[in-house]
This record gives C-alpha cells, structure tokens and sequence, in this order.
C-alpha cells in the first residue's frame, strides 16, 4: 500500500509553489519514492474572488492595501519573497500577475487526478500564474493549459462549463476544515503526520521516513513554516 502525501494548496499561493519544490526536494533519492503517492487538495485562499480582478490596481498596491503599509515596503515583501522563490528555481513575476478566482482551477486540478496528470497540472498552473501572467480564472486560458500537459482541451472545456467537480472541490475545503488547516501549504503524511507552511526540504524528509517507518503513532506529529492564509502571506 502506498503511503500517501495529502497536500492542501492553492495556485495562487507563492508559499505552495515554493512548498513543491521542498516536497520535490524532499521525495528525490527517497528509497521509497515509488510507494509514495502524491495528491494535491483543493484550498481557495480567497473563495469570494471574482474570476478577474482587473489590472487597475498592481500585486504590489493590493499587497500594500491588505497589510496597511506603504508600497515600497510592500515591494521589499516581494523581492524578498521574489529571491526566495529564484533560489528554488522559480520565477516569481508579480508585476505580471493577473489574479483571479481559483475555483475552477481547483475543479479541473480534479479532472487531472483522474487521468493520471494531477502533479503535471498543479505545475502548469503555478508556473502560468505566478511567471507567465495567466488569467487563473478564465476558462478558455484555463483549457489551453490543461491540453498543454496531455489533457483533452474539449474536456476540460465541458468540466469548466458545467459544475462538475465543484463538490470535490467543497469535500478537500470541508476536510480541510476538519482537520484545522487554515494556511497552506499543509502537507499531511500517511494521514498522521502534518507539515504545516514551506518546511525546508530536510524537515518534510525526516517527516516522510518517520511516516515511512511508523505504521501507527500515538499522537499526530505537526510542524510549522511559512504559509498562506486567508489574512494573507
């Protein structure tokens, strides 16, 4: 039987991309990498979003609204965030950002769960939002992507126009919920041990050989790192 990584993320969460490539990091040269089974669950930092919020107001102005400080502190926020994400391998361009509603990105990351490509759209995704300036919660843009990494675009078109997956979506926040998660990322091994926030790599590895080893423990094991809520980063 595998042993399972549940990973509770959203696309727009620069702290959850930074978290994949921790866990990535982490799975690389694990005896066991092939019992290890991944799943990325659904979070919505921001579920009363629109699907476009327009590009009157810059990330950096929004940033600076939500956290009451001038603009170019929020920028330094950034660049720092910016040179973490660089040391990872990522390229973060928030001057591109075009953000938006993740709901249905969230629906479709379930379509990809069933065919077998979850991991390789979680991946588009952060990278076409974060890098390339996607519209996250346009549809059509949304498609595109899906064929991009062998989903059928028409598919991913007829999931996007009906409400399919949307109470797929409900169930991970609802368990979410239940298990107390309120930032993401939030990684949670053979369903007993929890990762909270970005962990470096070596803390998520000694979590995943403790999970590997412990086929029971008395209590759940949780630490914490940076993450994203719905107060913000």
């Amino acid at each position: 039987m595998p042993l399972s990584i549940d990973v509770w993320s959203d696309i727009a969460c620069p702290w959850c991309y930074v978290g994949k490539r921790h866990l990535e990091a982490a799975l690389e040269g694990f005896a066991h990498r092939d019992e290890v089974e991944v799943v990325w669950h659904s979070f919505e930092l921001d579920p009363g979003a629109p699907k476009a919020l327009g590009d009157e107001v810059s990330y950096v102005e929004r940033l600076a609204r939500k956290y009451r400080v001038p603009t170019a502190r929020a920028q330094q926020m950034l660049d720092r965030m910016t040179q973490t994400g660089a040391d990872r391998g990522i390229e973060l361009r928030f001057d591109r950002i075009r953000a938006g509603n993740t709901f249905d990105a969230h629906r479709l990351l379930h379509l990809a769960r069933e065919r077998g490509v979850q991991d390789a759209l979680k991946e588009r995704l952060m990278r076409a939002y974060f890098t390339e300036g996607e519209p996250i919660g346009d549809p059509d843009a949304l498609a595109r992507l899906a064929g991009e990494i062998g989903l059928d675009a028409g598919e991913a078109r007829e999931v996007l126009a009906s409400d399919a997956f949307a109470e797929a979506v409900r169930a991970d926040e609802a368990r979410a919920a239940a298990y107390g998660i309120t930032g993401v990322p939030c990684f949670v091994l053979a369903e007993r041990f929890a990762v909270t926030g970005a962990q470096p790599a070596e803390t998520l590895r000694a979590v995943l050989e403790r999970a590997w080893r412990e086929a029971e423990a008395p209590e759940p094991a949780v630490e914490e790192g940076a993450a994203c809520g719905p107060d913000g980063c």
